[in-house]
């Protein structure tokens, strides 16, 4: 070999050993984001795979959980603080930290083309909304022709005679459909009236459950006929062929909004802060729009299977502070009342 070809040799291994260095340079300053969650599974990779794609830097570790579990852990950490970020979580729990202290305010790049009645209304907004989620009855036809069950209009239809035993419901205290339900019951009616109707539900229920999706998916197999949800999900079921119908109650769907925040606490404030600009961005409200009737970004919305056009019109008028506020006073009288009928925690 002659000089001239070692010394060639010698660079590239020099260039390669470079490379190789900047390469795992780069792979050892990635930063890892905990971000505690309670988005539905079938979202969650389009996301993470979204924002990475867009902040190659950053790594999403996803924790999650149902609404009230996320809610739960989240205050019982207040000391000790693990998330770096909160997305798809209930605004109502949300506005809960928020009273807490625990979110930093902060306005992402771009939010001023979300709609502002789907995130915080203060200057700068502790959490900032995603979607609207809302209340939807499950009702599998099939089913309930075999047991001679008319398909209900309304709440109040629930608590008739004829369903006894045929009801599932999210609990309130595991999940945030579960909760959007209580609180809108007792925000439509009044509390003494709020408390009557649940009274007289519970005499049908068959189960309390500790997932907003399962009721849905319980109506679809037949399980029980009737499950109390939410939109996602029913729409998810119709559109995979279960035998199950949407059924929106005229007196008014109760709601929530899942939405984002950056946790005041957090060690890598600047790469929270692109999570949170990613996740108000159009691109990402276009993921949400494959799900969801109602997004936070006008006009990325789709017409969605069994979702009526005038859906975003059939909302209870909603308090979400009232709701937060409230929250472990209304969860406390509810498990007095209702407990006994609740599945066994997984």
């Amino acid at each position: 070999m002659t000089t001239s070809s070692r010394a060639a040799r010698f660079g590239l291994t020099l260039c390669l050993a470079a490379l190789g260095l900047a390469a795992s340079s780069a792979f050892a300053q990635k930063t890892t984001l905990q971000v505690y969650t309670a988005l539905e599974t079938d979202a969650m990779k389009r996301y993470k795979d979204g924002f990475e794609k867009a902040n190659p830097d950053i790594e999403v570790r996803w924790v999650r959980d149902s609404t009230g579990i996320v809610t739960a852990k989240l205050l019982a950490e207040k000391a000790n603080p693990q998330a770096d970020v909160v997305a798809g979580l209930a605004a109502s729990s949300l506005a809960l930290l928020k009273q807490e202290g625990m979110l930093m305010p902060y306005e992402p790049q771009g939010f001023k083309e979300l709609n502002p009645a789907y995130s915080d209304t203060a200057k700068p907004p502790s959490w900032v909304g995603m979607d609207v989620w809302a209340a939807t009855i499950c009702f599998n036809r099939v089913e309930a022709q075999k047991l001679g069950l008319p398909k209900p209009e309304s709440w109040k239809d629930l608590t008739k005679p004829i369903y006894k035993g045929t009801i599932s419901m999210p609990h309130p205290a595991s999940s945030g459909t579960g909760y959007l339900d209580v609180s809108s019951w007792l925000q439509m009616w009044g509390e003494e009236e709020g408390w009557k109707y649940m009274d007289a539900l519970h005499q049908n229920i068959a189960q309390y459950v500790h997932s907003g999706s399962k009721p849905c998916k319980q109506a679809a197999t037949g399980e029980f006929p009737i499950g109390i949800s939410f939109e996602f999900r029913a729409h998810q079921v119709k559109k995979a062929g279960a035998p199950v119908d949407l059924i929106f109650p005229k007196e008014g769907l109760g709601w929530d909004i899942e939405a984002t925040s950056v946790m005041k606490t957090t060690t890598k404030p600047q790469q929270a802060k692109r999570f949170a600009d990613w996740m108000a961005s159009k691109e990402a409200n276009v993921i949400t729009a494959n799900w969801w009737a109602v997004v936070a970004y006008p006009g990325v919305a789709s017409k969605l299977e069994g979702i009526p056009d005038n859906y975003e019109k059939l909302l209870a008028k909603n308090d979400l502070e009232w709701a937060a506020k409230n929250r472990e006073r209304i969860l406390a009288e509810w498990g007095k009342r209702y407990e006994g009928k609740a599945e066994p925690k997984p």
